[in-house]
């Protein structure tokens, strides 16, 4: 069974759109648009870790074994 396919990134107009709207989302305050995206990107991270741990390792094989090392280290 193949990998999953990575996915493309955005488009440069894409990216300057999103930026826009969070930005207008947090009041044109950019300080704030980063702390929000900072707030929302843990979140993730975490409903990931959360999904990982009931993964198992088998089904994975392994991957999600040296992803954790790796995370482990840069937390450490």
């Amino acid at each position: 069974m193949p990998a999953a396919p990575e996915t493309a990134a955005p488009a440069e107009g894409d990216l300057e759109l999103a930026a826009d709207h969070a930005i207008e989302a947090c009041g044109g305050d950019a300080r704030e648009t980063v702390k929000a995206l900072l707030v929302a990107n843990d979140f993730l991270e975490r409903q990931l870790d959360e999904l990982r741990a009931k993964v198992s390792t088998g089904y994975a094989r392994g991957r999600l074994l040296a992803a954790r090392v790796h995370k482990d280290e840069a937390d450490g």
